[in-house]
């Protein structure tokens, strides 16, 4: 039988829904989709005019302390957020076409859900309107700061030789550098370049030299090894224009990458680091786990745990940065947020990021989990329940400015979700 009829439980943000419902999605469960994505259908700017004062006294409460007086304090960055298109409009981005075929239903599940929960209505207009909603979610923000666009380059093998069958999606780096010049009060470029391909050092440059300083890995699903000889030479032109490698670490579940979890261990980055490139790792590395390099004991550990130990290095200090995108998710959260929130030493190098489109996905936050394990009230689950359904990027950060360890009550630090001395922008 192809299509079992399941029970599908779906735990919302603060409600349990169950549906009864083929695995498959056809058109008549178009409604199932948009529960998943979001279901989107207010203007984002109406969040300020909403009646619960809890809510805007969360907004409030976030943004306080990065004025002083009529004049920003410091540059609000969110360093991690996806810039995706299907190249309807000669962007040259695309999504691998076997996630738009009913042969692969769950992989046509997810490629649903993400256009719901980004505002794409039509595969003719996808890249428009991707933009749209994401500039449009940001500019309703009041006192917004700035957000990467992030390019994603294709996966390659160590001959670089492209495979575009391991190619979720591809993302341009003249198509982010082209968004940041039609809206540089909202983005910075990031580019992406697979080490592997044969015109790496010509296309790192030639980014390199017109201001371009972050370059963007998901060595999971891009088939890098960030410890390969292979690719000093890249590492070395990266020193020389003082660029900074935004480098995903720990397992990966949003992009396939089946066979190459193994390229998340947050020690391959150790090779980077002793040769001095700037390194900023994202989520923490905080879901999965892979082999301990550096123990004769050759055990699986923790990625948050092999994290930790280059963070606590003292010789990478002023070279050594994280992100904090995702650690808030339900499959996240339990392995780093109480640590991250503890650990107020190494706040002067966090840097906040949203992993955008993640937040606006339903499923992937659950604040009635973060409440029971004392993270937030239920009152302020409800409330940053509401901030998600007309803004789910203001959402995140407002969610990351309130969160709070269950113990000690710290939260992160304001200078956490601002541009700081190692931030170029």
């Amino acid at each position: 039988m192809l299509f079992p009829v399941c029970l599908i439980i779906l735990e919302y943000n603060n409600v349990n829904h169950f549906i009864m419902g083929p695995f498959m999605i056809f058109n008549p469960f178009k409604i199932f989709v948009n529960k998943l994505g979001g279901n989107f259908l207010t203007p984002p700017e109406l969040v300020y005019e909403q009646k619960n004062p809890l809510i805007a006294e969360l907004i409030d409460k976030a943004f306080t302390g990065f004025r002083e007086g009529d004049k920003p304090k410091g540059k609000l960055l969110d360093i991690h957020t996806h810039i995706v298109g299907l190249g309807n409009s000669g962007s040259g981005a695309f999504v691998n076409p076997a996630m738009q075929t009913w042969k692969n239903p769950m992989r046509l599940l997810k490629f649903n859900v993400y256009k719901s929960a980004t505002g794409i209505k039509t595969k003719q207009n996808a890249d428009e309107q991707y933009l749209d909603r994401i500039v449009s979610l940001a500019k309703s923000i009041k006192d917004h700061g700035l957000y990467t666009a992030m390019a994603f380059d294709k996966h390659y093998d160590e001959s670089g030789k492209v495979d575009l069958a391991r190619t979720e999606f591809y993302t341009p780096n003249e198509y982010v550098y082209d968004i940041y010049k039609k809206y540089p009060d909202v983005f910075i470029p990031m580019i992406s370049v697979h080490p592997y391909r044969l015109d790496a050092i010509y296309e790192l440059e030639k980014w390199a030299k017109q201001g371009v300083k972050y370059v963007k890995w998901l060595p999971n699903a891009m088939g890098i090894d960030p410890s390969s000889a292979l690719v000093k030479p890249f590492y070395q032109v990266m020193m020389k224009y003082d660029m900074t490698l935004l480098c995903h670490i720990g397992n990966e579940k949003a992009v396939k990458s089946t066979r190459f979890q193994h390229l998340g261990n947050p020690l391959l980055l150790r090779y980077p680091l002793e040769l001095g490139v700037n390194v900023i790792l994202a989520h923490c590395g905080s879901l999965g786990s892979n082999l301990d390099l550096e123990s004769w004991k050759n055990q699986m550990t923790p990625n948050f745990n092999l994290f930790l130990r280059l963070m606590d290095e003292q010789k990478y200090v002023g070279k050594l940065f994280a992100d904090i995108s995702a650690i808030q998710q339900r499959n996240r959260y339990a392995n780093s947020l109480a640590s991250m929130l503890e650990r107020f030493d190494l706040h002067p190098r966090l840097i906040n990021g949203s992993d955008y489109p993640m937040p606006a996905i339903n499923t992937v936050v659950s604040l009635k989990k973060l409440a029971q394990a004392g993270f937030i009230t239920t009152d302020e689950a409800s409330a940053l329940n509401t901030i998600y359904r007309y803004n789910p990027l203001l959402f995140d950060f407002v969610l990351k400015s309130t969160v709070r360890h269950p113990k000690s009550k710290r939260q992160f630090s304001k200078d956490v979700f601002v541009a700081r001395n190692f931030i170029t922008i």
